[in-house]
């Protein structure tokens, strides 16, 4: 079927705006991406129409096969809600651990994302964050995001099924937990190689490596403080792997020595940006951001594996 790429044309031809000039937060810089935001998200669409003989659709069949089955059947009976937990390894409160991705699977879906990066589309990367060729918002609520309709399918599903019920379900987010966030990173050795101590301006942040098992990397390891111990762990990210937490949990990032750390970061909380109770935030966070008076409330089984019904807003934290 031929198609008429008018807009994929015309958003290949703009002139993006600067590095320093969106560091700087420039006004023209939101301008640029808000005065293009239909013509881009009509040239996702056109793109996708124009590879879709030779583009992967994303779905869930990319995630691990046992996290798949659990998540699943918990959807169909949420009293099955344990076997999911099960997978999670605590690392220490409030923090957690297991294998996201189909390793079988994972370079498919980094050879989709090769491909949104050589599609020539402007992309926003996240400010303060590498312009790499990983470095792209991901979430609708942000200028520039990828708006490639079969990948905000993929997108929501991972929010909506996977990583809201396994929130509620660890860390007792629900609540909090309506709106969604976005991006993806990576660290490399000559720029952008660490992260300081932070916090997350989210109730929950799902942090997940895209690294294949080949592409190996020494350093980037994340320091996790346990406030109840005063200690800090350290944990060294695998490929596929993700990590759950609390976004007042502290965290950093040690500098990568050699190769490169690819992942995906996506976050949730609640309406204007609230989240529970002691969730403050040193990055990403705005001036938005809400903490609340109360904790979540002990939720049922069955309200944790459920969507919001409440509208998304536009807030973004950056």
């Amino acid at each position: 079927m031929k198609t008429n790429n008018k807009a994929l044309a015309q958003a290949r031809a703009l002139t993006l705006p600067t590095r320093q000039a969106s560091l700087n937060r420039d006004p023209s810089v939101s301008q640029f991406w808000n005065s293009n935001r239909e013509l881009l998200e009509n040239a996702w669409s056109e793109w996708e129409i124009e590879n879709k003989d030779s583009l992967l659709i994303p779905d869930e069949t990319l995630l691990d096969p046992k996290l798949r089955k659990a998540i699943n059947d918990a959807w169909e009976n949420p009293d099955k809600e344990n076997a999911v937990a099960d997978l999670w390894e605590e690392i220490i409160p409030g923090v957690y651990s297991a294998q996201f991705f189909d390793l079988d699977r994972l370079a498919e879906f980094r050879n989709y994302l090769e491909d949104v990066v050589n599609s020539q589309i402007p992309k926003r990367a996240p400010y303060g964050i590498q312009l790499n060729r990983y470095g792209i918002m991901l979430d609708p609520r942000s200028e520039g995001h990828l708006a490639a309709p079969n990948f905000q399918a993929f997108y929501n599903e991972i929010m909506d099924r996977y990583m809201r019920p396994i929130a509620r379900l660890l860390l007792g987010t629900y609540g909090y937990d309506n709106q969604t966030f976005g991006f993806s990173i990576q660290y490399n050795p000559d720029k952008d190689k660490d992260l300081h101590a932070h916090t997350d301006a989210s109730a929950a942040t799902l942090n997940i490596n895209i690294n294949l098992p080949d592409e190996e990397f020494t350093g980037s390891q994340v320091d996790f403080h346990d406030k109840s111990t005063g200690k800090v762990v350290q944990t060294t990210f695998e490929p596929g792997k993700a990590i759950i937490h609390t976004g007042n949990v502290p965290h950093a990032t040690h500098p990568i020595i050699s190769g490169q750390r690819s992942n995906l970061v996506v976050w949730l909380y609640g309406d204007r940006m609230q989240v529970p109770r002691g969730g403050t935030s040193s990055y990403g966070n705005t001036g938005n951001s809400t903490p609340t008076n109360t904790t979540t409330k002990n939720a049922t089984p069955r309200e944790r594996w459920s969507v919001p019904n409440s509208p998304k807003d536009t807030i973004a934290p950056f």
